[in-house]
């Protein structure tokens, strides 16, 4: 069975959130080993310099990069990276478990992205989108989109 880790920096706070993320961690419990890892963000302060900006970001990848494993196929969520829509998306996926691949690692970044350290340790960036979500909601975004991979590799009917 495929291990997946989201990692993601933030603490969920929305208990609406927190609910789907349940709700999307009990669906997945059939199909996977799932792991959610939360690294604590950083506060920003309004106004904040570029290099404080990075700063940020920089103590951000060096709690995400302590749970890196060296095993793992790495995804970061990225507004630059590559879009797939779903089928496209599950197939990636199946094909990562044909290859061999075990254990699956996605990054999500806090609320200023991620610091190029993080993204040079990765075998693939994904983008959901070229608009910005909230990191928590993207959180929900991805479990779905995980699960919905889940039900199209095994045949299984979902909702379009």
């Amino acid at each position: 069975m495929m291990k997946i880790t989201i990692i993601s920096v933030g603490k969920i706070k929305e208990k609406y959130l927190k609910d789907a993320i349940c709700e999307y961690e009990k669906r997945l419990s059939r199909y996977c080993r799932l792991d959610i890892i939360e690294v604590d963000d950083e506060k920003t302060p309004d106004g904040a310099s570029t290099a404080e900006e990075s700063n940020i970001k920089q103590k951000e990848a060096e709690r995400i990069l302590k749970h890196v494993k060296e095993d793992a196929y790495v995804i970061t969520l990225e507004i630059s990276g590559k879009m797939y829509d779903s089928v496209e998306f599950a197939r990636k996926l199946a094909n990562l478990g044909i290859r061999g691949e075990g254990h699956i690692q996605f990054i999500i970044g806090g609320s200023l992205g991620l610091h190029d350290k993080v993204c040079s340790c990765a075998d693939m960036a994904l983008s959901f989108s070229k608009m910005t979500f909230p990191h928590q909601l993207m959180r929900v975004i991805l479990l779905e989109q995980i699960y919905r991979s889940y039900r199209i590799n095994n045949g299984e009917p979902y909702h379009k």
